[in-house]
């Protein structure tokens, strides 16, 4: 880790020119040392480390709360023909084209939280260096209070990779279902741990009334369909979310965000069931669907517009946002022909199995303006210096392992075609279609190369530095 992080700051510091082919590569990568406390130093933390419950209340363009809830593993059209799941749609605005950005699971929830995988394509024990932002360092400009509720999560900041049910022995709590334990940044700060907790400390907020303003909630491996199905899943999620939606307090100006990891055929375009609900959504858009591309992405990239907060640069910078927040905002969507786009792979990084890239972390892009208008959060510019990005990190899909592309569409505002009783796109969204972008208007996702290499190239830096 050590060398990884000395490498990537060199490469930030460089500054960045023209596109250069992806780092070399194996498939040996070593692996982190895994966490697995013992029974005991777990009952004996569960006694003494308290959860800490932040608020605040700043006002947002269209919502002032926002809760993700992450199921697993389905399909789209799986999940839009379970009984339960179509109940939920008809509360709230289904998107019919939300996408997972690869597979397997733990890589889709590293990117809702930092803009990006970073090549990791495991389910591997894995810890992201301090200097990898995430949207909790976007949060913290403003003060905008933040939490995790993972259900059967032993107690506040517990980092070990897992932690079965103790009656059954069966899958309970997993790391990698935890997107912000993931990162050092995060896990090891004592104060941003404890605010990483479980579902006790979820209803005793919802009591108090001291549910924060941001959230991510995951069920454990038995309620989110990985270990069941969707009928299960579907069942559980129907009756978690049907006493909060008539709770006065839970829905007051709240977004709540019910989306899948990825899907289960790997083969096919990774398009995930989600839908918008709370009572940030109009009663009157109940049971309508939204067909603009959005990702795991456009969740931070919706939060920053929601909040006029900054960029981590990378695939959050021009994500697509909510038509929710965009018709409000202004911003122009980029709508776009998902022909031959799958989103189901990984690029080479150093957190890959397959294609591991000794000490190589890609760069984000600090000079973009991003959805806001604001850049990219000053530290993060400040802790990897003047930078284009290892990726095209403004364009509005991110790398696609098929295709190899990574831009095309046409802007819009807010939203693309609505069908229902409603308007998915809200009041002011324009409905417009885009032809396939063509061969030369689709830029290769390829690293952009640090001038410092000049005829050095990688594997010298890599060697000069380690």
């Amino acid at each position: 880790m050590k060398n990884s992080f000395i490498l990537t700051a060199a490469l930030a510091v460089a500054g960045v020119s023209a596109a250069d082919p992806e780092p070399t590569y194996t498939t040996s990568r070593p692996p982190f040392s895994t966490i697995k406390p013992s029974l005991s130093s777990i009952e004996a933390a569960q006694a003494t480390v308290k959860p800490l419950s932040p608020t605040s209340n700043v006002k947002g363009v269209a919502f002032d709360r926002i809760i993700q809830i992450w199921l697993e593993n389905t399909n789209f059209d799986i999940s839009t023909a379970d009984p339960s799941m179509q109940w939920i749609a008809s509360q709230g605005i289904l998107l019919t084209n939300y996408f997972a950005v690869t597979h397997p699971s733990q890589p889709n929830y590293a990117a809702a939280v930092a803009g990006d995988y970073l090549g990791m394509d495991n389910d591997d024990f894995i810890r992201f260096p301090t200097n990898i932002s995430t949207v909790v360092d976007l949060l913290d400009t403003k003060g905008i209070s933040w939490s995790e509720y993972q259900e059967h999560m032993p107690y506040p900041g517990f980092q070990g990779f897992n932690f079965s049910n103790q009656q059954n022995f069966a899958n309970d709590y997993v790391r990698k279902h935890n997107p912000l334990i993931l990162f050092d940044s995060v896990a090891l700060n004592d104060t941003r741990a404890r605010q990483i907790k479980s579902f006790t400390s979820f209803y005793d907020d919802l009591k108090a009334q001291t549910l924060p303003q941001w959230s991510f909630i995951t069920p454990n491996m038995t309620n989110d369909a990985h270990d069941t199905n969707i009928t299960f899943a579907g069942a559980w999620a129907k009756s978690f979310l049907e006493p909060l939606l008539k709770d006065d307090y839970f829905m007051n100006n709240t977004l709540v965000i019910v989306s899948f990891d990825e899907n289960e055929d790997y083969p096919t375009a990774n398009r995930v069931f989600t839908v918008l609900l709370g009572g940030a959504v109009d009663p009157a858009l109940h049971g309508t669907t939204d067909s603009m591309y959005y990702n795991h992405y456009s969740t931070i990239s919706t939060v920053s517009q929601n909040w006029d907060l900054p960029s981590l640069g990378r695939w959050d910078c021009e994500a697509n946002v909510l038509a929710l927040v965009a018709n409000k905002t202004g911003f122009r969507n980029t709508n776009i022909s998902l022909d031959g786009l799958y989103f189901n792979a990984s690029y080479p990084g150093v957190l890959s199995d397959k294609k591991f890239t000794p000490g190589w972390w890609p760069a984000p892009n600090t000079l973009a303006k991003c959805t806001t208008g604001r850049g990219v959060l000053p530290a993060i510019a400040d802790a990897w210096g003047k930078s284009e990005g290892s990726y095209n990190y403004t364009n509005v899909y991110p790398y696609d392992e098929v295709s190899g592309a990574a831009v095309g569409g046409t802007p819009v505002v807010g939203s693309g075609e609505a069908n229902g009783s409603g308007s998915g796109s809200g009041s002011g969204g324009s409905s417009t279609t885009s032809s396939a972008p063509s061969a030369t208007s689709m830029a290769a996702a390829v690293p952009v190369r640090p001038e410092m290499m000049g005829a050095l190239g990688l594997a010298g830096l890599v060697a000069a530095l380690l």
